[in-house]
């Protein structure tokens, strides 16, 4: 982590609002005017220069820093710490033609050609020496400069599924992954069971990439594949943050990490950097993914309850120190989606005091003014493009005098962890059995189940410590590390562990003695066969179905939640419980509930779309229901922001009564 040179910020404990500014779109006469509305509202924080490498760089080796001096200087002048983003994300033509190597290949072997953003290939070493060129050359220039307070590298990496490429650089750069994980082919040939279908190689030359196969490539072929697809994003992003921090010590280094999105290991990406950002689109989010129609239509101005505190957890924990940022805030409608509907009034200042909530340091709103061209010029920001107020900006003053009121929060309790993989993900998804089933999905409907009961949830890694936790949720990891493993065994509290989970090796491979594999020790069973369920066909159970998936097994473990017809859905054996099939909500709610009152934990009965968070002394509630909510008695504190009953979109903050 960073070793700091420079004098600590006495107001670090309290969280910051910043926002996304994009000089090089405005004429200059309006940058100081810009940065005094930006304070006059209450942001102490403004990311610039991540898509401005055109700019910086008009022709190789000709830099134009002007204009960027100017910039700086005015922000800081202003009183805002600029967070300044390297320019790797939109390579400019001149390059591209210069270097028509790097350029990504879709799985179907396209170009991913230059007109909009993020066209490299991670793997070309060529474009990894331009990208470590120009970062050391914007560091060298402004990496003491005393306006600039933090670095973004790069932006977004794997937006518009751009991590794996499936270019000549990714094959050769694949075979030499291949060669330094296995040794020798042999060793791979073994290990991906290549004797079924004559699939041996005599060399690793001899490997291709996974696509444009007659059918199905092996599965463990493709599961490599990711985790080197991975890696090569973990090492681009590495180069970057090691010229970083030699040329500008003392600032914090950040990347923005999108949602719902498992394309590399985020875990690896964050131990290289200081602070884990990311980019909150709660109705974005809603309206791209797999949410039911009801939800999509109860929770279209506001965003399912569960959005943004899903990645706010998911990514304070995927950094090892606890830090996260949110980078990017929606304050209006987006451009991206295939609906793009206005935030209900107040959303905005609910999303952002949720974050604060959830630990944040730091909320930027994306993006300060709206501009006119383009690909997102129906994208919102705080103004409009002929710089009136849009209503973002009212909330975003509004939030700023909250946090003033409310001023720091302490640390959140430990009570569950839920443990999540990416390469779960992986495995689930390159053979999900079952259509739609994923890892990450099952993640978010036991999250959602857990935070229903108003309690706390740390989404962990595996191999982090469960020390202080009363409850330990796997939703669904395939394959189980060792070091898990015997975690769970000494562990004291109560376990909830998913379908599928220790149902593969490390390559891909169905486990000796089958699943569970090595959780045997706390899983004295085994699953002798699965099966996936169409729509409508479901097990019935009290107020509860078994849908989408099922694990058989038999063992020593005591069925507790049987369908009407004899299926088993949860198995026990002492304070273990294995869920045998997906965590359907109503299935899940119970299952939590029993599993949350047996770890002496206290559950509430919320009403539809309240959600609590504690942080230190307070309870935040927040409703995200479109009709008025009261929050339960069982809620203990006083008032401090907000009342018990609340409207749509509105917050109410307790504090504990002092004894």
């Amino acid at each position: 982590m960073t070793d700091r040179t420079v004098p600590a910020d006495p107001q670090a404990a309290m969280m910051r609002l910043g926002c996304c500014y994009y000089p090089e779109h405005w004429p200059e006469a309006m940058w100081p005017q810009d940065a005094a509305r930006m304070v006059a509202a209450g942001l102490s924080r403004v990311r610039i220069g991540e898509f401005a490498w055109s700019r910086i760089e008009p022709e190789p080796g000709r830099f134009d820093w002007g204009w960027l001096d100017r910039a700086i200087a005015v922000l800081g002048q202003a009183g805002l710490g600029v967070i300044l983003g390297t320019p790797t994300a939109t390579p400019p033509k001149w390059l591209v033609d210069r270097m028509p190597g790097m350029i990504a290949l879709d799985e179907q072997g396209r170009p991913r050609r230059f007109g909009s953003r993020r066209h490299y290939c991670f793997s070309h070493a060529g474009y990894r020496a331009e990208a470590v060129r120009i970062t050391r050359a914007v560091a060298e220039r402004y990496g003491r400069h005393p306006a600039v307070i933090a670095w973004q590298t790069d932006n977004e990496y794997g937006c518009h599924d751009s991590v794996v490429s499936f270019s000549e650089a990714a094959r050769a750069a694949f075979r030499r992954w291949l060669a330094a994980r296995y040794g020798t082919v042999d060793a791979l040939n073994r290990a991906w069971g290549n004797v079924f279908w004559s699939m041996e190689y005599r060399s690793f030359d001899e490997v291709e990439l996974p696509n444009l196969t007659v059918t199905e490539a092996n599965p463990a072929h493709w599961l490599a594949f990711r985790r080197f697809s991975s890696d090569q994003v973990v090492a681009f992003n590495r180069a970057q943050v090691e010229v970083l921090r030699s040329l500008s010590p003392g600032r914090d280094v950040m990347h923005n990490f999108m949602g719902f999105f498992t394309q590399f290991d985020h875990h690896d990406v964050a131990a290289d950097i200081d602070v884990a950002g990311w980019d909150s689109y709660p109705l974005g989010f809603l309206d791209s993914f797999r949410f039911s129609a009801a939800d999509r239509l109860a929770y279209a101005r506001q965003g399912h309850p569960d959005i943004a505190a899903f990645h706010h957890d998911l990514y304070r924990g995927c950094h090892p120190d606890g830090r996260w940022w949110v980078i990017e805030q929606q304050p209006g409608p987006v451009n991206w989606s295939a609906h793009n509907p206005a935030p209900l009034p107040g959303m905005v200042r609910l999303w952002t005091l949720e974050a604060m909530a959830h630990g944040a340091e730091l909320v930027s709103y994306f993006r300060w003014r709206q501009f006119p061209q383009a690909q997102e010029q129906n994208h919102a920001g705080l103004l409009r493009p002929d710089s009136s107020d849009a209503p973002g900006l009212g909330e975003a003053r509004q939030a700023a005098a909250d946090i003033a009121q409310i001023g720091p929060t302490g640390a959140p309790p430990r009570t569950v962890a839920l443990v999540f993989a990416y390469d779960a993900d992986w495995i689930t998804t390159i053979q999900p059995q079952g259509r739609g089933f994923s890892a990450l999905w099952a993640a978010f409907d036991c999250y959602t189940a857990l935070r229903r009961l108003g309690l706390d949830v740390d989404i962990i890694p595996p191999g982090r410590s469960l020390d202080g936790y009363a409850l330990c949720v796997l939703p669904c990891l395939p394959h189980i590390p060792d070091a898990l493993a015997q975690q769970l065994a000494r562990f004291t509290g109560q376990v909830v562990i998913g379908p599928r989970s220790g149902s593969r090796t490390a390559e891909f491979a169905i486990p000796e003695g089958l699943a569970p594999g090595v959780l045997r020790d706390v899983l004295p069973m085994r699953v002798t066969h699965v099966e996936s369920l169409p729509p409508g066909l479901a097990h019935r159970g009290d107020g509860w179905a078994m849908t989408r998936w099922i694990d058989h097994a038999e063992g020593a473990m005591t069925p507790e939640l049987v369908a009407e017809d004899g299926t088993v859905a949860v198995w026990r054996h002492g304070k273990y419980r294995y869920l045998a099939t997906w965590p359907e909500l109503a299935l899940a709610a119970v299952l939590m509930r029993r599993a949350a009152i047996d770890a002496g934990l206290a559950v509430h009965d919320l009403p539809e779309g309240l959600r609590l968070h504690r942080a230190g002394s307070r309870t935040f509630a927040f409703n995200y229901a479109n009709r008025p909510v009261e929050v339960p008695q069982s809620v203990e504190g006083n008032p401090v922001i907000g009342q018990r009953n609340l409207g749509p979109a509105e917050v109410c903050v307790f504090e504990a009564s002092s004894i």
